[in-house]
């Protein structure tokens, strides 16, 4: 079920956002890789953090984030999901409408550089289920250019439950630091840091 755009009567400078990336990971292996998803007030203030696991190339995703999401004691603070791109762990591709519609939430998905769909096509024809994983990418719907800074290179979003122009003013009031959401960002910096303790043990 595909949900209205959510509309939204302001948007706060300290509204709350959940930012999700994932940690690192050795390319054609077996195994998971930890997802972290870290809840900022706007821009500035840390509020919490939650963490799942997902199958390195795998279709679990979409439904992990779901979980962990609704799990956490923040659910019901998030207004906004913020995630980095579409594919996790490899090609775990997350259905950025159907967790929005699990969810109730808005999802943006996040890229610095205008992704070459022919070139993902080509590299999810080799991995088992490709009809599902290429439906997931589809369903990420149109891309939108945004510029966060002013001045500096524009970044490009998929929305899912959100109008175009509320997700590009989420977008500018969160983006305090970087070209992208505070959030995303430091779940970035946790995720990578996991991924680098793990390589240690």
């Amino acid at each position: 079920m595909v949900l209205s755009p959510k509309r939204f009567r302001s948007i706060k400078s300290e509204i709350r956002v959940l930012g999700i990336d994932d940690g690192g990971f050795v390319p054609r292996t077996k195994g998971t890789v930890d997802v972290v998803g870290v809840v900022y007030r706007g821009g500035q203030w840390f509020e919490g953090v939650m963490k799942t696991k997902i199958t390195l190339d795998g279709l679990d995703a979409t439904e992990k984030m779901a979980t962990m999401i609704k799990e956490s004691s923040l659910c019901g603070e998030i207004r906004v999901i913020v995630l980095d791109g579409v594919t996790f762990a490899g090609f775990n591709v997350v259905d950025i409408s159907e967790l929005s519609s699990r969810l109730n939430l808005p999802v943006i998905s996040v890229v610095r550089e205008k992704p070459d769909l022919e070139k993902i096509k080509n590299a999810l024809k080799n991995l088992p289920y490709f009809e599902v994983r290429w439906q997931a990418m589809e369903n990420a719907g149109e891309l939108f250019t945004v510029e966060t800074k002013e001045g500096e290179n524009p970044i490009y979003i998929h929305t899912a439950g959100i109008l175009w122009e509320d997700a590009e003013k989420v977008m500018r009031v969160t983006s305090t630091r970087s070209l992208i959401p505070e959030a995303l960002r430091v779940a970035h910096i946790i995720a990578s840091g996991l991924s680098r303790s793990s390589e240690n043990i």
